[in-house]
């Protein structure tokens, strides 16, 4: 089981870290294009609840639901502010910043569900912040607005709800990923509905409509199935290693479709960030002194 685990993640994973590179080509702004995927994968995922029967040996429990809605809201948000950072900045830079989100459950596992936080997670932290600075450059920036509008708050309000996310999906035990992710695409459809501007869907091309849909049936659908499917039968530390798949797969595709190059401050960033996130899976549990 923890083998189809393991193949199930690093492929949704992999799948993943091509979504900056379809986002670009839908032609749409992120708050439609959010909409569309929620659409998609509600539309794929309640067909294969039906087909595979799940929806008739599903457990309802008052507390999951309620948890699986809050969690809803946190994807969807999620979404938003990352699609939102990959019309400012490149996709290489948005998607190191949005793989800050396993430092940020580390701050929030300390200030909310009372775990220690510890020296390495300190530490982790401060080279992720570090990294970050180098990143965006903000010696590049000479007024507030020119800051606001380089993307950078959008993918760290990004990693921020994916860390909430999977906080959240953490506590959600009961129902079956079909449920799991069928719930939360519903809420995306009803919580964006209002606020959605369909003259914008006018004028596509085929091509625009391809990606769109892939970015909803693929990257939605298929992956988020297969990603809550997989975490619940791995190891938190797999899980944190495993998802690196996505960030490696969007910045060589970054470079190599993209023409992508990031400068030498830019990489020294990255490599902190990585760097930082690495040493908070991999040090041993006996060397991490409390604080």
């Amino acid at each position: 089981m923890q083998a189809s685990a393991i193949i199930k993640l690093t492929i949704s994973m992999a799948i993943f870290g091509s979504i900056g590179f379809f986002t670009i080509h839908t032609g749409v702004p992120a708050l439609e294009l959010v909409f569309i995927r929620c659409i998609c994968a509600t539309l794929f995922l309640s067909a294969l609840w039906l087909i595979t029967g799940g929806h008739k040996t599903e457990v309802w429990h008052k507390k999951e639901i309620v948890r699986t809605l809050l969690c809803g809201v946190f994807i969807v948000l999620n979404w938003v502010f990352l699609f939102k950072a990959f019309e400012e900045m490149s996709i290489s830079i948005a998607i190191s910043i949005y793989n800050l989100a396993p430092i940020f459950v580390l701050i929030l596992g300390a200030l909310f569900l009372k775990e220690k936080m510890t020296i390495q997670a300190l530490v982790a932290t401060l080279t992720c912040f570090i990294g970050s600075i180098f990143i965006i450059g903000l010696h590049n920036f000479i007024t507030l607005s020119e800051f606001l509008q380089s993307g950078f708050i959008w993918a760290l309000l990004s990693a921020l709800f994916y860390a909430l996310t999977m906080l959240t999906s953490r506590i959600i035990t009961q129902l079956s990923s079909y449920a799991l992710t069928f719930i939360q695409t519903t809420v995306g459809i009803i919580i964006l509905l209002p606020f959605v501007d369909f003259s914008l869907f006018e004028g596509l091309t085929t091509t625009n409509w391809l990606y769109i849909l892939g970015t909803g049936f693929i990257h939605t659908g298929f992956v988020y199935y297969l990603f809550f499917d997989s975490i619940r039968n791995l190891s938190t530390i797999l899980v944190s290693v495993l998802v690196f798949v996505d960030p490696v797969v969007a910045i060589l595709l970054d470079m190599l479709l993209l023409d992508f190059m990031p400068s030498i401050m830019q990489t020294v960033g990255i490599l902190l960030i990585f760097g930082g996130i690495f040493y908070t899976i991999y040090i041993p549990k006996q060397s991490k002194k409390e604080v």
